[in-house]
């Protein structure tokens, strides 16, 4: 006979804890994640950034585009997970952001013509992106306009791609039935209309600050 285990709050902050300290932080990681501080900036979790590199290893990714570079953390877990001919595309709205992650990805040793830093309004350099010449298109920017994400995202993904959402569950917001702010309902509207899609397979991960994952059809 299974039983069934009851798991307290203490017990799954001590799980979340022992999760996202399992594999250290490289050293240009960790400066990575200095700048950030000093900008002000939330990076993505240690647990989520190996997320990436294991996504990227995983499906041998050759293109991936970022929405939201930050200062560098998730750029490094790409490329840690990807061969020496990939490349990475990564656009931020602020030119500081930029300068770190380039800071960032010279520390690493990574060679500039592996990557393109673009400054601009995703909503605005996305759209002239190739479309479905990417392998993973990762998205950690302002929650408001996910669903436009999501729709350029998809356009821009090769079948058999992934699309990635960060922080899709907003602290907890999402999951609380009451809270009806407009960040929360965009991110839910958005979860559910990507579960929907008969062209894609789902799932929501709850590490970091929510991990949504978007598989496309490889015959899409």
């Amino acid at each position: 006979m299974v039983g069934t285990v009851s798991l307290s709050k203490a017990s799954i902050e001590a799980s979340n804890k022992y999760v996202e300290s399992f594999i250290p932080d490289t050293m240009a990681v960790q400066q990575a994640r200095r700048a950030s501080a000093d900008l002000g900036i939330e990076p993505v979790s240690p647990a989520v950034a190996h997320l990436l590199t294991m996504f990227a290893r995983l499906i041998n990714a050759k293109a991936v585009v970022e929405i939201g570079t930050g200062a560098g953390v998730s750029s490094l877990a790409f490329f840690a997970g990807m061969d020496d001919d990939a490349t990475l595309t990564t656009v931020d709205s602020e030119a500081e952001h930029q300068i770190a992650a380039r800071q960032a990805l010279k520390a690493a040793g990574i060679s500039h013509s592996r990557y393109r830093l673009i400054v601009g309004e995703a909503l605005t350099v996305v759209p002239k992106l190739r479309g479905g010449a990417y392998d993973i298109v990762f998205v950690d920017a302002d929650f408001l306009e996910y669903p436009e994400y999501l729709e350029e995202g998809l356009r821009c993904v090769r079948p058999g791609g992934m699309l990635i959402l960060n922080h899709a569950l907003l602290d907890g917001k999402v999951a609380d039935e009451t809270n009806f702010d407009d960040d929360t309902m965009l991110m839910r509207d958005t979860l559910e209309a990507a579960r929907n899609m008969d062209t894609l397979t789902t799932s929501l991960l709850p590490v970091g600050d929510g991990l949504f994952i978007c598989v496309t059809s490889a015959d899409a």
